[in-house]
């Protein structure tokens, strides 16, 4: 059990505060410290990730609704996301790179063979 606090911006102003109680089953000790280090990082990492793949594929304006639609081009914009990364050919960001990579094949290729 780890009892988390946040505050959103407009809240903080008034001074309340957001408390919730979240349950987690895990295989790890019961070391308070560490698990909610852990949970911490992979949050971290998963609203990196989310704010990514937002700004850079503008996935929250996607109106995929049929079927798997949008499982699969998240899928598919993970897998061209790692080759943009990666990348320190251009300084751009990844929107920048996804359009470059769009518009010079010279560009592009590497991206694909690497």
């Amino acid at each position: 059990m780890i009892q988390a606090e946040r505050y959103h911006p407009p809240r903080r102003a008034t001074g309340k505060t957001e408390r919730e109680i979240r349950y987690y089953i895990t295989s790890l000790r019961p070391d308070a410290e560490r698990l909610n280090a852990s949970i911490r990082q992979h949050w971290g990492i998963e609203n990196k990730l989310h704010w990514v793949l937002d700004v850079g594929f503008r996935e929250d304006l996607d109106r995929k609704r049929a079927g798997h639609a949008a499982q699969n081009f998240s899928v598919l914009n993970r897998i061209a996301l790692n080759p943009l990364k990666q990348d320190k050919t251009s300084k751009r960001g990844v929107h920048g790179k996804r359009l470059k990579a769009g518009w010079d094949n010279d560009y592009l290729l590497p991206l694909l063979r690497n």
